[in-house]
């Protein structure tokens, strides 16, 4: 772990730490004596670190470059050299040029993802063709964020991807790797910037970003947002705030505390019907369908405290505590060709056939849970020298308790609800609507869940030029699911509402690794292989069914070899992996390996293939952003897994080719223009035999600066391209129609 070389601080008294804090600090100090470290700010040309005064040049912030040079996502400040392990950063830089609103978008900014139109609608994320779970594999700040919600950009710095097994940092998870979102925090400056959006489909954004200065070492920083559009029917209400206090910025002791605040009521758009295994041409990019009457409402509520102890130059010990409330109650239509009885002359619906006219049905697809967690975590990282070599240590430990609720939404006995009307290919956003007050909500399941993990890496410079990575981590995973009666009493059910139904626990106990070398032969060039670990739990989804409570853990593995290389005196970086990711004890589903008790772990399946990304500024005016991914190599290797995939297939949801490329040019001071391109080979969506066919879509960018005054215009999917971006089997979500927008901001 290479850090930004500091004076040496005088030795002060160590005053007592926490008591996570001091056992987080134990792993580390075990290995030898700490030397003095402190972490600039960002953004800041001066710090403290009592009693002296530390001076460092920062680089520039994500808001001035699409290149990053440094993470969080692998526990502690470091640079993303030292990390072997292919590294995705979208910078705050990226996500303005592109307005990337959400954390769909801004994935798809990057390559080897896939979205899964799940029933659910929630981030159902695949990443080298391997599941993402949206409670287990998205982190905020490097903690768990595992609430079912729309997530904005609004109080981003940046979106992290690291890819790859990565169990040894953050505990319970998949083969693919992890998406990690980092918040703003307060700077030493005074600096403010107010922005409006407007554009087609009624379209508003608005986005304040405030940070002020109160102290010597302390500052605040506001943000918040407010969005609203009509897109045709499936509309946008949005609004979110976030806080954030933080003094002691640059000396021994650092805190912040900060709230985070997003709701919203939206509609739903779930999506166009596959006919005959195929995107139809009838359908409009921007077509909706779903009732008035549908809405995936929610949002979150979190409040962060975060402490930062350093010991001397080149060790502290961060300690973070969280407590989070996740909601949302979705009431969506599932859109499906209605009977052929039904149709224009009483004929099947076919390519021949489908029209104007064809008539279009609107199921319910009901979510509605919430959940409360609190998470505490404590993370040492240091360096020192023993027996003549450097050592650079990350160990820690964090702790999780979720209390997940799921709800049923019922009709009330003596309560008629009548279906939803049908509508037609011709006719989108009719207004036809059902009364969802009607309906009655009631608890039909729990999940209590209790995590503990401990975690020690090493890394040890053996040699110049050479450095060696050993990391492990240990960790308990238990969860008690319940489930309900939601059924009206009447007939022959007997059952009361809210009677406890069954009750099955599971509790997981499990070691990850991470092993790496490193060869550095300058501060340009970092090379890497390494292998890790990961796992997950049946419970990873809070839902125990009677087979998985009795079924161990599955897990895999990653191999990598890669690098990155520094150009353009240091302003621009390609980084490169070649990769081999096995899931190696798969769940199996098959009627030969499942009894009334438990799955089997016969499964198997394997993804292989090669990363490329490329970042910064070719030259001064010239900026470039471009992610590749080409997994020639993915196939079912043994057993019929969960989901039906067929021994031999090639796994659904992992494409061949994919990737994003953006470049912007500087034409004079006032004027900068950009341009980029988003692409995707065909997959197939699971149990399903057919192709979500490939696709291409462009974009275009203008901006014109008038001071502190600046004017964006953004095109995006520039010819209006009709594509299946998330798949089901039964239907696919189409992308984004062709939008334009006109970005004002102003700083002060």
């Amino acid at each position: 772990m290479k850090r930004k070389k500091k004076p040496a601080a005088r030795a002060a008294a160590r005053p007592a730490l926490l008591p996570l804090g001091a056992l987080a600090a134990g792993f580390g100090l075990a290995f030898g004596s700490a030397h003095a470290q402190t972490t600039a700010p960002e953004d800041s040309k001066e710090t403290t670190l009592a009693p002296i005064k530390v001076k460092a040049q920062a680089e520039a912030t994500g808001k001035d470059s699409v290149r990053a040079t440094e993470t969080r996502i692998g526990k502690g400040q470091q640079e993303l050299r030292d990390i072997p392990q292919s590294i995705t950063v979208v910078t705050e830089r990226l996500i303005d040029d592109r307005n990337l609103d959400t954390m769909k978008d801004a994935l798809r900014n990057t390559a080897g993802i896939t979205f899964q139109a799940a029933e659910g609608q929630e981030e159902d994320v695949r990443l080298r063709g391997f599941a993402l779970q949206s409670t287990g594999d998205i982190f905020l700040d490097g903690m768990r964020d595992p609430g079912f919600y729309d997530r904005d950009s609004f109080n981003w710095d940046r979106l992290e991807v690291i890819r790859g097994s990565a169990s040894m940092l953050f505990g319970r998870g998949s083969t693919g790797g992890a998406v990690n979102q980092v918040n703003k925090q307060p700077m030493l400056i005074n600096q403010n910037e107010l922005s409006m959006t407007l554009g087609n489909g009624s379209y508003v954004r608005g986005t304040a970003d405030f940070n002020l200065k109160t102290g010597d070492d302390s500052a605040v920083r506001l943000n918040a947002l407010v969005n609203e559009a009509d897109n045709g029917g499936n509309r946008i209400a949005k609004q979110g705030i976030a806080p954030t206090f933080r003094w002691g910025i640059g000396t021994r002791d650092e805190f912040s505390v900060g709230l985070y605040h997003l709701q919203y009521k939206n509609g739903i758009n779930y999506g166009f019907p596959w006919l005959q295994n195929q995107v139809s041409e009838a359908f409009k990019p921007d077509a909706y369908y779903g009732a008035a009457s549908d809405i995936t409402a929610g949002g979150t509520t979190y409040g962060t405290a975060t402490h930062v102890h350093r010991f001397a130059a080149d060790s502290e010990l961060r300690t973070v505590l969280r407590i989070a409330r996740y909601e949302r109650d979705q009431r969506a239509s599932a859109i499906r060709f209605a009977a052929a009885a039904q149709q224009p002359g009483g004929v099947a619906v076919s390519l021949a056939t489908i029209g104007a006219g064809t008539v279009l049905t609107r199921g319910s697809q009901n979510k509605i849970q919430d959940m409360e967690s609190v998470y505490l975590q404590s993370d040492y990282s240091g360096g020192f020298e023993a027996f003549g070599m450097k050592h650079a240590v990350l160990s820690g430990i964090d702790l999780a308790l979720d209390d997940f609720n799921r709800y049923a939404a019922v009709t009330p006995a003596g309560v008629t609800i009548p279906a939803k009307p049908t509508t037609t290919i011709g006719t989108p956003d009719d207004g036809g609507a059902v009364d969802e007050g009607l309906r009655g909500v009631r608890r039909s399941q729990t999940f209590d869940a209790k995590a503990i993990g401990v975690y020690a890496q090493d890394m040890v410079e053996f040699a110049p030029m050479w450095k060696l990575l050993a990391g492990l981590r240990w960790d308990q995973f238990g969860g008690t699911y319940r489930s309900y009666a939601t059924a009206n009493l009447g007939g022959t059910n007997t059952t009361p509402p809210g009677t406890q139904t069954a009750e099955r626990e599971r509790t997981d106990s499990l070691l990850s690794r991470r092993f790496g070398v490193l060869f550095q032969p300058t501060e340009q060039q970092s090379y890497h292989l390494s292998y890790g670990t990961s796992f997950n739990t049946f419970g990873d989804a809070y839902s125990f069914d009677p087979q998985g409570t009795n079924t161990p853990p599955e897990a895999s593995r990653n191999v990598e070899l890669g690098g990155s290389i520094d150009w353009a005196q240091g302003r621009f970086t390609t980084r490169f992996a070649l990769f081999h990711a096995t899931k190696y004890n798969e769940r199996n589903t098959d009627q030969d390996s499942v009894s009334p008790d438990n799955y089997i772990l016969s499964g198997q399946r394997h993804a292989a293939g090669i990363d490329l990304d490329f970042a910064g500024r070719i030259t001064p005016a010239w900026e470039l952003f471009a992610a590749y991914e080409w997994i020639p190599s993915a196939k079912v290797d043994k057993g019929t897994l969960v989901g039906g995939e067929v021994e031999g297939s090639r796994p659904a949801m992992t494409p061949r080719h994919s990737g994003s490329f953006w470049t912007t040019y500087r034409l004079s001071p006032q004027w900068r223009v950009g341009g980029g391109l988003t692409a995707r080979s065909g997959t197939r969506p699971y149990l399903a035999a057919f192709y979500a066919p490939s696709f291409v879509t462009g974009d275009l960018m203008a901006e014109y600066k008038a001071g502190d005054l600046s004017f964006k215009l953004n095109v995006t999917n520039v010819t209006d391209k009709l594509y299946a971006d998330q798949l089901y089997r039964g239907h696919y979500v189409p992308g984004k129609a062709r939008t334009v927008q006109l970005t004002t901001s102003i700083r002060f």
